[in-house]
């Protein structure tokens, strides 16, 4: 294992940007139609409780990822085929994540582009990140989270102020009953991103103050619910939620609504640059 090591907001950073990943643009939750807000929130607590679990591992195996410890708790032949099945389930995400991105520029920008030119181009990134290392990746994490999140006031900002926002989209509160709100709770808002957010057992081990896990896996979790779920009540908001479930990245419209003294508009390229 790499000795590098990487800090509480460095770790917290990584973990907040991928919770967000690409529920940010996509219609996430939608099946709870009006309540995909509440269903992102409570999906959320579930994404608590199993990081509380991964958290009780790490505190049992410390110096250890995710691949080394299922070997010490299931024996050596068939902890070593959990930890493999885990790996390919980790591609499979990544592999999922780059398709996509590579939608999502092809759909806004370079239309254009080949999709196998832009997913080439985001995974050498990405290769090239993971070489020089984990405190690289934590580093460059802390960089695009103050990008992020000054990206993602401005946009608020312009949306709230431009006078498409219609509260009675989100109304009547629990139109449909709780039923429709558990059934997206799971397996959807709670498997997507937070029963994902596994793959940070593999960064555990690095953190140069493990006794800050706690509170930075529960901020990153709590912080990322509430803008998942203030954005899913947001497009519901700008755009009703027939055409939030008619769209396949509902963010883009949202924000392409923004039309200020006819000179700010457009500012859909703020969501595309963010991802990039």
């Amino acid at each position: 294992m790499e000795k590098a090591k990487v800090s509480a907001l460095q770790l917290f950073a990584i973990m907040f940007i991928y919770d967000l990943g690409t529920e940010l643009v996509i219609p996430y939750g939608i099946a709870a139609r009006k309540d995909a807000w509440l269903a992102d929130l409570l999906g959320m607590c579930g994404g608590i409780i199993l990081f509380y679990i991964h958290f009780f591992l790490f505190r049992q195996y410390p110096n250890l990822p995710l691949t080394g410890y299922v070997r010490k708790i299931f024996g050596k032949y068939m902890g070593w085929i959990i930890g493999l099945l885990y790996v390919m389930y980790f591609l499979y995400i990544a592999a999922r994540n780059v398709r996509d991105f590579g939608d999502l520029i092809i759909s806004s920008t370079l239309s254009e582009t080949p999709l196998v030119a832009i997913s080439i181009s985001l995974v050498l990134v990405v290769c090239y990140v993971l070489y020089l290392g984990v405190e690289v990746a934590g580093r460059t994490g802390e960089i695009f989270l103050i990008i992020l999140i000054l990206f993602g006031i401005a946009g608020s900002f312009f949306v709230l102020v431009s006078g498409s926002v219609d509260l009675h989209n989100l109304q009547p509160f629990l139109e449909n009953g709780w039923k429709p709100i558990f059934t997206t709770i799971f397996p959807e808002t709670i498997n997507f991103p937070f029963g994902e957010a596994i793959v940070f057992t593999m960064f555990f081990p690095y953190l140069n103050q493990p006794g800050s896990l706690k509170k930075v896996g529960l901020f990153s979790l709590l912080s990322s619910g509430i803008i998942l779920a203030w954005t899913a009540s947001l497009n519901i908001a700008v755009l009703s939620v027939e055409e939030v479930e008619r769209s396949t990245f509902p963010l883009l419209s949202t924000i392409g609504k923004v039309n200020l003294l006819e000179f700010i508009q457009r500012l859909d390229a703020i969501v595309v640059f963010s991802f990039l």
